[in-house]
């Protein structure tokens, strides 16, 4: 077999363990290796090629996860001109992937060490930085903080309403266009216009 195909395959193996991995454990968090290898059917050596611990398993899923968030927040806010309607695109993109990891998510901020979710994140991190950065440049967005800071604030406040979700403590006909009004307000829109971005048919909200 060709180094490329061997290659290929240990690749394939690899998303193939990850995608059991996040299925086995949004259902049940204390799943072990030795599940996860019978649920993906496979020996428990070749779930350790990959990932040596649980650790290291869960730091690949929360790699994958924050790499779909990158990707949609790039296409979500592609052509979108208006810094408001930016954020609400973002917001929402992120919360949709978010809400389908929040399990996960949860169990990467208990077990993950060195930075935990948050380091690997950084990149959407400062996406939403610079939508920030132009949008207080050009007064759609209060300057109260550095685009950097406030970026970093509402990812913990995005992170902040999963594990409510999360805890029984919120519930929401529409959690999408709640976080998107909430970021808005945060960065500093009033109220009343926050509500109309959200409610604005021509904002892009979903990814």
């Amino acid at each position: 077999m060709s180094e490329a195909r061997r290659t290929g395959r240990a690749e394939a193996n690899r998303r193939h363990i990850l995608a059991v991995a996040t299925r086995e454990l949004i259902r049940d968090p204390d799943a072990s290796m030795d599940d996860i290898a019978r649920a993906a059917g496979v020996v428990r050596r070749t779930v350790y090629g990959h990932f040596p611990s649980r650790e290291a398993l869960i730091e690949g899923i929360a790699d994958e996860a924050a790499r779909e968030v990158t990707d949609a927040l790039s296409r979500a806010t592609a052509g979108v001109t208006s810094p408001v309607r930016a954020l609400v695109a973002a917001t929402t993109a992120t919360w949709a992937i978010g809400d389908r990891y929040r399990l996960l998510i949860s169990l990467a901020q208990r077990n993950l060490s060195g930075g935990g979710i948050r380091v690997h994140l950084r990149p959407a991190r400062e996406h939403v930085a610079g939508l920030l950065e132009e949008g207080a440049r050009r007064g759609a967005f209060a300057a109260h903080l550095p685009p950097s800071v406030l970026a970093h604030a509402l990812e913990s406040l995005i992170l902040g309403l999963l594990q409510a979700v999360n805890d029984g403590l919120w519930r929401s006909a529409d959690p999408a266009r709640d976080v998107a009004r909430t970021c808005l307000i945060a960065a500093g829109v009033p109220a009343a216009d926050a509500e109309a971005a959200v409610n604005d048919r021509s904002t892009p909200v979903t990814v």
